[in-house]
């Protein structure tokens, strides 16, 4: 039986770095045009998100999703307690990162995902250099630039939130000047998603979700980030929850303007979190428009 959470929750801006990619300004899938009914287009929305449940609740996909490793929260970990200083999060947000020495070498060529219960999985590992490079996405340091040095490197584990509930990793661990305990980065590849059972939507209004960010302790929420029209009021996600599946709608709240003021055509991400009437569990969290699981960051050049 289907259990409706339809709260329109408040986005709170991430970055107000523009995306090149259609917006609501400009192209793409965009919120109903002119004189349409937003009644007709809020019931266009609930019912594709009903039809990808009804999709995915019992599905093939559903059992090879819950089987495998899907992070479902941050596989970059900060030191205990955090990072100190506006320019430590922000060398940490840019990958401005140092390396004092050698990373270590070539270690075993898979480890194991483990989860309190369940069988345990056997994933291929990241190595220490690919990693790494991973994690600094910005090498060449600039004269003045705030950045993180690492002082060394090592195996370890870590704990990761995962679509099967919490489990632990290898992790590389990045002992950094200054700080007592390392920053983690899990070291494991996630599981290949399964083929989704429904296609994506052409024809609804709206952008896709860009990621998600995680799952609050307990899972009664998620946070993640969604994209919106530079001339839009903010991103609005809705949930339907069923036994088997969390489907996120999103949405924009348009802004009321004067029709001749500019508008440039780009994309803004925000960051939304959306409570649940219940824990997400080992539900598999849905993007309605696409009607695949929600996008979860991965290390570069490796693919979810």
């Amino acid at each position: 039986m289907l259990t409706r959470s339809l709260r329109a929750l408040a986005a709170a801006a991430v970055s107000g770095a523009a995306l090149a990619a259609a917006s609501g300004c400009g192209g793409g899938q965009r919120a109903p045009a002119d004189g349409a009914d937003d009644g007709l287009v809020e019931a266009r929305l609930a019912d594709r998100a009903r039809q990808v449940a009804g999709a995915w609740d019992g599905s093939a996909a559903a059992a090879a999703w819950r089987s495998g490793y899907h992070p479902a929260g941050e596989t970059v970990q900060p030191p205990r307690g955090g990072l100190r200083g506006r320019a430590d999060e922000r060398a940490f947000e840019d990958g401005r990162f140092v390396l004092r020495g050698k990373p270590p070498g070539p270690g075993p060529e898979n480890g194991r995902v483990t989860w309190s219960r369940g069988p345990a999985l056997t994933r291929p590992l990241v190595g220490a250099d690919a990693a790494y490079r991973s994690l600094a996405r910005s090498p060449v340091a600039v004269a003045g630039e705030p950045r993180l040095t690492v002082t060394g490197v090592e195996r370890g584990e870590m704990r990761v939130a995962t679509s099967r509930g919490p489990a632990t990793v290898p992790a590389w661990l990045y002992a950094l000047d200054g700080y007592a305990s390392p920053l983690k980065q899990a070291a494991v590849l996630p599981s290949k998603p399964p083929r989704p059972p429904i296609g994506r939507a052409r024809d609804l209004p709206g952008l896709p979700l860009h990621r998600l960010v995680g799952t609050a302790a307990g899972g009664r929420a998620v946070t993640v980030t969604a994209l919106r029209g530079a001339c839009d009021d903010g991103a609005v996600v809705t949930a339907l929850e069923t036994r088997g599946s969390v489907v996120l709608t999103p949405s924009v709240r348009k802004r009321e303007r004067d029709d001749d003021a500019p508008c440039t055509s780009q994309a803004e991400m925000e960051r939304v979190t959306v409570e649940l009437d219940r824990p997400v569990g080992d539900r598999v969290l849905l993007d309605a428009l696409t009607g695949r699981p929600v996008p979860y960051q991965v290390m570069r050049g490796s693919t979810p």
